[in-house]
């Protein structure tokens, strides 16, 4: 008979590392400890240093509200069980950290940077370099998506439609994933993972809010090229 192997996983803070700031709290890194055949890896969490980053909190009455750990942690292992029982007719922990590394990327963060950089090039063109250069580098601090809306405010109705409208020509689709995302998701856990994406409602969902959102844009190709980045984005984690 084959030998059957139970896969234990648990999702700790690391004390054996120094503590880091956490907006503005110091704790110990997140970790990730998965045992399978008597052998066990270990690795920081994904999340953790996603929900880490500077646009992930507010300041209030001089207090910084951020992500609680104990979130973070439900979905570390929410992903942790989904790629176990994915796996578990040939689960191995090398195939487990390629898994990992491709299914908890968060699209919203993944298309991110490119959509800094179609900004950065459509302000230059536009002749607004000071303008370009501070969305690049405000973005670090503040959510892009929420920068981007604020700029319907700000700008006269043609050059936000062209901004918006260009970016589906020019820009990886995260202006339409952020907003899709927050419709579902409560802050700060603002976040849309390849495994919740591999969810056929999800699509569908995401489908539906381009065709009710930007009725001009052919939502078909806009989930085709989300499927492009995911493939490319698979590479990279298999490489």
């Amino acid at each position: 008979m084959d030998k059957t192997y139970k896969v234990s996983h648990k999702v700790y803070l690391n004390d054996r590392l120094n503590q880091v700031f956490f907006h503005g709290k110091l704790t110990h890194p997140l970790y990730v400890q998965v045992t399978f055949d008597r052998r066990t890896i270990y690795f920081k969490s994904y999340y953790f240093e996603l929900f880490s980053k500077a646009r992930y909190v507010i300041i209030m009455d001089g207090e910084m509200f951020g992500p609680k750990m104990e979130d973070i942690i439900k979905k570390e292992n929410e992903l942790i069980d989904f790629i176990v029982e994915k796996n578990l007719s040939d689960f191995s922990l090398d195939l487990f950290k390629k898994e990992y590394a491709f299914y908890s990327k968060d699209l919203c963060d993944v298309t991110e940077e490119g959509f800094i950089k179609y900004l950065f090039v459509f302000f230059q063109d536009e002749g607004m370099p000071a303008l370009a250069t501070t969305v690049h580098e405000g973005s670090k601090f503040r959510i892009l998506y929420d920068v981007v809306r604020d700029m319907k405010r700000a700008f006269t109705p043609p050059l936000y439609e062209k901004l918006v409208k260009n970016s589906f020509d020019y820009a990886p689709p995260y202006f339409p994933l952020y907003g899709f995302m927050q419709q579902t998701k409560k802050w700060p856990m603002l976040s849309l993972s390849v495994m919740e994406w591999e969810n056929p409602k999800t699509k569908e969902g995401f489908r539906d809010y381009v065709q009710k959102y930007f009725p001009a844009v052919d939502a078909g190709e806009v989930v085709k090229e989300v499927e492009g980045w995911l493939q490319e984005l698979k590479k990279r984690s298999n490489a």
